[in-house]
């Protein structure tokens, strides 16, 4: 089932991430937030961009959220995606079929524009964003130290629906939140 994350998320969201903070350069991330700091996030995050989880028999395995891609409001149509699935639940569909419902809901929103963000070689997720229809948009050469060497870094975009001009306005995710049309993509 997909669903909105809620606070009680965080720390089964906590122990998907950790393992990429500690034993991969797929985040940049170098210090584990803890469980506290990954409430605050998904609360945050939930004013305006979709957070999502993937929860089977009351765990969640996966979790997809986007967030803003700068901050300078002529950016409002853009916006970076993550997600993270539980080891123990990969090669099984759950990424592209949660990935799937988080574009459709940044779509709703008036977005126009996804931008993955891939510590290079990043096969796994090269491989899941073309196959979502992103398309390689550039390198950031050396662009992060971690676990003794520089990364390089890809950017994989997507366009979500043709710009208007001029545009409408982004609606908040929290305003969606309870809209019968959030509620369809969910349950799809």
């Amino acid at each position: 089932m997909i669903r909105i994350a809620r606070a009680e998320d965080a720390e089964a969201t906590h122990a998907i991430y950790a393992p990429t903070i500690t034993d991969t350069a797929i985040t940049f991330e170098t210090e584990l937030p803890g469980a506290d700091a990954m409430r605050q996030r998904i609360l945050t995050r939930l004013q305006h961009y979709p957070w999502l989880v993937w929860e089977e028999n009351g765990n969640v395995l996966a979790y997809a959220y986007a967030t803003r891609f700068r901050e300078r409001a002529a950016y409002d149509w853009i916006a970076e995606t993550s997600i993270y699935v539980h080891a123990d639940a990969r090669r099984r569909g759950i990424a592209r079929k949660l990935y799937a419902v988080l574009l459709d809901v940044m779509r709703l929103q008036g977005i126009n524009q996804a931008v993955g963000v891939i510590t290079m070689p990043g096969e796994v997720s090269v491989a899941l964003h073309e196959s979502m229809g992103f398309e390689p948009a550039g390198v950031w050469r050396e662009a992060g130290y971690k676990l003794g060497q520089w990364w390089d870094v890809g950017v994989w975009q997507k366009t979500l629906q043709r710009t208007t001009n001029p545009p409408k306005p982004v609606q908040a995710f929290s305003s969606l939140a309870i809209s019968d049309a959030l509620q369809a993509l969910l349950d799809r």
